[in-house]
């Protein structure tokens, strides 16, 4: 298992930090781990579910 940072998580969704919080806030995006302190991270995993989720949503709804 991995733990991705910010940074991260924005390149790998192509989301701005202030979107990514918005979603997070919506249930609608995967919430961070605390790491300690301020620090937090994504589990590498659910933020590529959520990713394949999106992919998969799309192509359901172009053959509609």
């Amino acid at each position: 298992m991995r733990v991705l940072r910010l940074k991260d998580v924005m390149e790998m969704s192509g989301l701005a930090r202030s979107t990514i919080y918005k979603y997070i806030n919506a249930d609608t995006f995967p919430r961070p781990i605390p790491l300690g302190g301020r620090s937090v991270g994504w589990v590498d995993s659910e933020v590529h579910e959520w990713i394949a989720a999106k992919i998969k949503n799309r192509d359901i709804e172009n053959h509609q």
